[in-house]
């Protein structure tokens, strides 16, 4: 009986031991999970920072797009208006040219 004794005591032994290993394993584990959680909130904190700042990055790219917009249609009329005075400075100077053509070709006629 005392061998069977023996043998349970080694087996009680052994189980202790099995738990133990367990509780350490569970432990390292229960380390790891804490540390991953809480990278976890640090990290979610920062993409929420990260979030806000793309949010105002991207409202003041909208607002400078739309001023751009507007600068290239000032741009674009000014342009358009300046090519018309263009034109009709060269349409006023060929005129006068004319004119003065004839006026010369008169002074011409009477002398």
């Amino acid at each position: 009986m005392s061998a069977q004794g023996a043998a349970l005591q080694n087996h009680n032994n052994e189980l202790v031991k099995c738990i133990e290993d367990l509780r350490e394993k569970r432990d390292e584990v229960l380390k790891q999970l804490r540390e991953d959680e809480a990278e976890k909130a640090k990290t979610t904190q920062e993409l929420q920072i990260l979030s806000k700042r793309l949010a105002q990055v991207n409202e003041s790219i909208a607002r400078k797009s739309e001023t751009k917009n507007e600068y290239d249609k000032v741009i674009s009329e000014t342009e358009a208006a300046y090519l018309k005075i263009l034109e009709s400075s060269q349409t006023l100077l060929t005129v006068i040219k004319r004119e003065a053509v004839n006026i010369q070709k008169k002074k011409q006629a009477s002398s």
